[in-house]
């Protein structure tokens, strides 16, 4: 289990990317808990509380990324698109454990391979379904916000960077 100080910026969950603003002690009842409190970095409205020595809660937080390993994830990410998951129940909790407890390739991955499903769905005049574009919009904020951070760059910018930075990868590959 990952040991935090307070000052980290993380990826929590689905909240995305927060910084550990505090490690206080709360009391219920006779028992003292530890918490990391979070507040996220892109909405500093919302603050969550992780129980220091919860290692579920614990487990959906990660480092965030370094500009460096921005770089070199785009530079070694697959370009094709993973089997897609038929059952709609299974889908969708597959997307959501990538989400919670994902790696960061796992979480780029599904952004990308939601992209490609959403732009075959165009293809034949139809959407992705309701639940895999709140899926695809969620692990959309969380890379976008983690890598704008990473490069110091607007979020807005970032699916630009990837897709040139791909490009430019799929082309060195070719020669």
């Amino acid at each position: 289990m990952n040991i935090y100080r307070t000052g980290d910026v993380v990826v929590y969950g689905a909240e995305g990317l927060c910084r550990i603003e505090d490690i206080t002690e709360r009391k219920f009842g006779k028992e003292k808990i530890r918490y990391y409190v979070l507040r996220q970095i892109c909405r500093n409205d919302s603050v969550s509380y992780v129980p220091v020595d919860n290692e579920k809660s614990v487990s959906k937080m990660r480092p965030a990324l370094t500009a460096d390993e921005v770089r070199e994830m785009i530079e070694l990410m697959p370009l094709e698109k993973s089997p897609w998951i038929d059952n709609d129940r299974e889908r969708r909790q597959a997307f959501k454990e990538i989400i919670l407890y994902g790696a960061n390739e796992d979480i780029i991955k599904l952004v990308s391979d939601l992209y490609i499903r959403r732009k075959e769905q165009e293809a034949k005049g139809r959407k992705l379904y309701a639940a895999d574009e709140r899926i695809f919009k969620d692990a959309e904020n969380i890379v976008f916000e983690e890598i704008a951070y990473a490069l110091d760059m607007p979020a807005e910018k970032v699916p630009d960077y990837i897709l040139s930075a791909v490009a430019e990868n799929k082309r060195r590959k070719e020669k």
